[in-house]
Formats: C-alpha cells, structure tokens, sequence
C-alpha cells in the first residue's frame, strides 16, 4: 500500500523499499496548457554545476543512465527511471520539477501527483491541486536527497519567472536557442501537451502487465516500474490522504473471514467503523432471549440448549469483528495504532522515551517508569514562559502504548534538522532529542513576548492536535492565529503582531483575534495549524 505524503514530509528510501532501481511518474494537467517536466541533478551546495545531469525533453538521460527520462505512460504525464546506486558520488539530490510551457499559471491545474513505484507496486505518492498555488509558472514536486543514505522528500514549492527562474535558482543559465527548442516540442493546436500518444501505447516491461504485451523494442530489466493503467487517459487521482506520514495499513485477514468493506470515507475524515464487536456490513447480534426477525432462528437464552457457555467464541464472524482492532504489525519505533494512539517500540534505537504524565494506556514487557524533573532552574523557565512539561522517562525492552484525551497525534521524525512545538501540544520525544525555550520577540502584548519548545537532533517527536491540522508554506503573507497554531519550521522568521488597538477603535470591544504570528522564510518552511484554538 502506497504512503500518502503531505508537503514536507521525508522518509528514507530504505524504509519505502529495498529496491534502488525505482520509477517516478509525475501527473500534471490543465485545460489547454502544456507542462515541461524536468530533473534537475545537483552537487552538495545544490547547484547544478554539471549540465549534463539536467534532464528533459532535450536531454534525456545522464550520461551513465542513472536517470532516463522515459515519456508519457502508466496514465502519468511523464516518468522517469532512477537508479540510486548508479549515482555518481559527486550529485547530492535529484529535484523533480513541472514548468508551464507558454502562458498560464499553476494555479490553473487539476489534482495532480508525483510517485515511486519499485518493482511494480507503488509505494510512494504525494498529490497536489492547484489551490496550492498561486501565480507560480514552476514548481519543485519532490526531491531524492543524499543524507547519510538517500532519502525523499514532498517539496511543493514553486516560482513565479518559470523555467529561467528554477534554472537561475539552480545556478544555471538559459541558452538562447532553449525557447526554440520548446517550440519545436509544442503539440498539434487543441491537443494538450500532457495528453498520451492517440493509439494506445504497450505497457512498459518493467511494469505489471494487464496482459500479453506486444511487440516492441528493448526494454530495461523488469526489476521495477509502474502497474499499466487500462487506458492511456490521464489516471484519475484517488485525493484521500492521511494526515499522518506513517500510518501502516491494517493487517490483511485470512480469505474468507472478512465481509465487504465499506467505500472509504472523504478526504480528511476517519473512516467509519462499526460498532465494538459488530461484523461490517452485517445486523448486530442477537440479544439471546429476544425476538429475531422473521424467518431467522432465535438466540438461545443463557441455560438453554445451544452455544457452550464460558467457552470463548472464535468462528469467522467474531474474527471479522476484532479484526479492524486488532494490534497493527511491528517494524518501526513509532506506529500509530490509529489516529489517536501511538506505540513506541523502546527495544528498537535502545533510547529512552520521555512521555507526557499519564498519557500511558496499556504496555508490554519489561517497561520501567521514572519521574522526569526538569530541575530547580528548569522549573523556574517552566512556570515563567508557560512552556512547562510533566514528563516520564520510559525506559527497558516493550512496547508502550500513548494516547491522551482522544487527541490526533502525528510522529515527527527529525534527522538533525528542528521544529518548533508549544509544549502543549507534545505528547512525547526520543531522549536523545535536544529541547529548549525558544522566546518570540513581540511589542503589544504584556510581557512583549511568546515563548516555545525548540527540539533539534535526531529523533521522533509526538504532536498532539485537536483535529486534524493543516500543513501551510510559509509565503510573505502568511498569517496565524497564535492560539491555533501547533509547530513550525525552526528556520522560518516569527514575528509576533498585536490588533488590539485597530481592533478597538473600530468599534466598543473586540472580536478576540488581537495577537497574531506573521511567518518568514525561504521555500521549503511551514507551518502546523490545528482547527482548534487553545
């Protein structure tokens, strides 16, 4: 099952698939515009200080073929395919990119979507609307990065100046014959340049095939790909995403066992479930004793012939039941059990886990409970910026099981870089993550500032939200309430604003929004608002 990513979220290749020899198909659409789809091959200062790993209509591949650009296919409007250990050690990231070819905006376009799929399965994909955006003619999808290991990451980034202005940010420079090049590869009029070839085009050998391929010239060694899609029309982009980056799919029951499933929910709400102990799609069960519908057997009353009394009930129905319950798999440090239940792993890492007072629900194994303190100085900043965290140290070989107050939590996996979180909304954190009072200077307001928790390192920290939040870049205009808003990129510029006084000089009282937080930063910050104000 394909992770559902969100703009900014990463994770490891190695923890999507073993496989190295993946493909990357971008889909991108809109009505009579026509997309350039790039990849840009960059050194450890990410620049492209070597041309020839920028790879596009007119270039399409690297000269070792560690990125081939292979065409429109697999209902994707243009794919590639990237061998991570063929890389030479001098490039440092790989960033996808879409451009418009002409007039136009990328405010304009449809769901879209950028996805890795390695030996026929799709493991990864990050979807996109053109709500996201603005006046912005270029835009940075995902990018593979070297970090110890390589890794991937959902930018959703863009520029307002195009392909001249990516190539600038990149360090390159536009030859002057590019735009004739780029008129040579304009579709016939009325033909959108995403479209796939008109006859039906042989699905590729690396794919999954829907059925006896045709002939066709060599191809590369099935050892990856995409599934072929039934027809060469644009694929319809499934828009249900998971808030959270590392929710696993439930367990699969033995064939037979469970009934239909119900359609899934709409994006952004938990699907349904059925009541405890309900089979999906089936009556409840009878009360014994009571009256069944008509032409249905009645429950036998307790004392009455029939099922056994006191022997446990384990037939196909009670399985199907517990199943949508039941424990999700092992693997990972941290896996949510749901949207509001987190289990760490404390044998995995061997790091001690710092957790909110309380928040443990249930535990297995050798698992030992200890009084945090924060200390005499520690206390001190606690009660004075309001920034203060009961805290217990968990520490052994288990699995604790962390929840609170039916809050959605969200694991956050820090690889060196930081964030900023109120403490409010912490859950719990590795021990081995740094964390610190951060002051956010302000004029306005008593005291003149806002503080926050800084954590930095590496590491998983859990934030809890009321509902589920909003991931939001952070533009020159961007706003938030400081009562709604739950983390942020520690590189982005907070300033803290105050409206009390335009707000009550335009009429008696006001309306409760008098302090705010303005964000600053370069593409690739964000902010964490939560439908809920404290």
């Amino acid at each position: 099952m394909a992770r559902e990513f969100q703009r900014g979220h990463k994770a490891k290749i190695s923890d999507l698939t073993p496989g190295t020899d993946l493909y990357v198909g971008v889909q991108i659409s809109a009505p009579g515009l026509s997309f350039d789809i790039s990849c840009f091959g960059l050194d450890a200062n990410e620049q492209l200080s070597d041309d020839r790993y920028f790879v596009f209509f007119n270039q399409p591949k690297t000269p070792e073929e560690s990125v081939q650009l292979l065409g429109p296919q697999a209902g994707d409007t243009e794919s590639f395919r990237v061998t991570l250990d063929r890389i030479p050690a001098h490039i440092h990231k790989l960033s996808f990119t879409a451009t418009v070819d002409g007039a136009g905006q990328m405010s304009q376009i449809g769901p879209g979507y950028i996805r890795i799929v390695a030996g026929g399965e799709e493991v990864v994909r990050y979807s996109f609307t053109g709500s996201e955006f603005s006046t912005e003619r270029a835009v940075m999808l995902g990018d593979f990065y070297l970090k110890d290991v390589w890794r991937f990451a959902a930018v959703g980034q863009g520029f307002d100046g195009g392909l001249d202005a990516l190539l600038k940010n990149f360090g390159g420079e536009v030859a002057e014959e590019e735009p004739a090049a780029q008129q040579q590869q304009q579709p016939q009029q009325g033909v959108p340049g995403f479209a796939p070839p008109a006859a039906p085009a042989p699905a590729p050998s690396f794919g999954v095939p829907a059925g006896p391929p045709a002939p066709q010239a060599p191809q590369p060694a099935p050892s990856f790909g995409a599934p072929a899609a039934p027809a060469p029309a644009p694929a319809a982009v499934n828009p249900q995403m998971h808030a959270a980056p590392t929710i696993a799919a439930p367990m699969t029951p033995p064939a037979g066992t469970v009934p239909p499933q119900a359609p899934p929910s709409p994006y952004g709400q938990p699907p349904q479930q059925p009541q405890f102990g309900q089979v999906p799609g089936q009556p409840p069960a009878q009360v014994p004793g009571a009256s069944a519908p008509y032409g249905q057997p009645a429950a036998a009353p307790y004392g009455q012939p029939g099922a056994p009394q006191g022997v446990p009930q384990t037939g196909a129905g009670l399985q199907a039941a517990l199943q949508p319950y039941k424990e999700l798999p092992t693997g990972q440090r941290w896996t949510p059990q749901n949207q509001q239940l987190m289990r760490v792993d404390l044998g995995m890492g061997g790091t001690p886990v710092l957790a909110r007072q309380g928040s443990m629900v249930m535990y297995q194994g050798k698992v030992d409970f200890g009084y945090k303190g924060a200390g005499f100085s520690g206390r001190i900043v606690g009660n004075a910026t309001g920034q203060e965290m009961q805290l217990m140290r968990c520490s052994g070989r288990g699995q604790v099981f962390l929840a609170e107050e039916g809050a959605h939590l969200h694991p956050i996996e820090l690889q060196g870089d930081a964030i900023c979180v109120s403490a409010e909304n912490v859950l719990a954190f590795d021990e081995s993550l740094q964390h610190e009072v951060r002051r956010i200077e302000g004029h306005g307001i008593p005291g003149g500032a806002l503080f926050t928790m800084q954590f930095q390192g590496t590491g998983t920290v859990v934030v809890k939200t009321h509902g589920i939040p909003v991931v939001l870049p952070v533009t020159p205009t961007t706003f938030a309430d400081s009562n709604a808003v739950v983390a942020w990129s520690a590189a982005s510029q907070v300033i803290l604003s105050s409206q009390v006084r335009l707000r009550r000089n335009a009429y008696p009282g006001h309306s409760g929004e008098t302090v705010n937080l303005q964000f600053r930063g370069a593409p690739g910050n964000f902010i964490v608002v939560q439908p809920y104000e404290v």
